[in-house]
């Protein structure tokens, strides 16, 4: 291949990345929101549940009973975590950490966004 013919694989590969990065953009931010509602209604259902006088009085069981939004938040917040919740809210990180791992072979970065950054070759004396 000539000088050429990689600038180009080079410039095609930053492209497709730039895409696939950008693409998991708008996903990435529903699932933050999700979890941030999420999380804001456990902690709120929480502290609702800790102030109220008749947790102690009660069984454990009966208490979550008496507060079905911080149980029903609880079990939400569980549920996610259970199917991935965060994995996808860092999803496009993942994808530029495992690249940069790959491309630090050939003297090459990138940041978060899929642009590639070109390290100066080493000086060998």
């Amino acid at each position: 291949m000539n000088s050429l013919e990689q600038a180009e694989d080079l410039k095609a590969f930053e492209r497709r990345l730039t895409e696939y990065v950008s693409c998991l953009q708008p996903a990435t931010g529903r699932w933050r929101m999700i979890l941030i509602v999420v999380s804001v209604c456990t902690a709120t259902g929480a502290w609702n549940w800790l102030i109220d006088p008749d947790t102690q009085k009660v069984s454990f069981f009966s208490s979550l009973w008496n507060h079905p939004f911080f149980t029903i938040s609880c079990i939400t917040l569980i549920a996610l975590f259970f199917a991935g919740i965060h994995k996808r809210v860092v999803a496009p990180s993942i994808i530029a950490a495992r690249c940069r791992t790959v491309l630090a072979e050939y003297n090459m970065s990138c940041d978060d966004t899929g642009k590639l950054i070109l390290k100066p070759r080493p000086h060998i004396q």
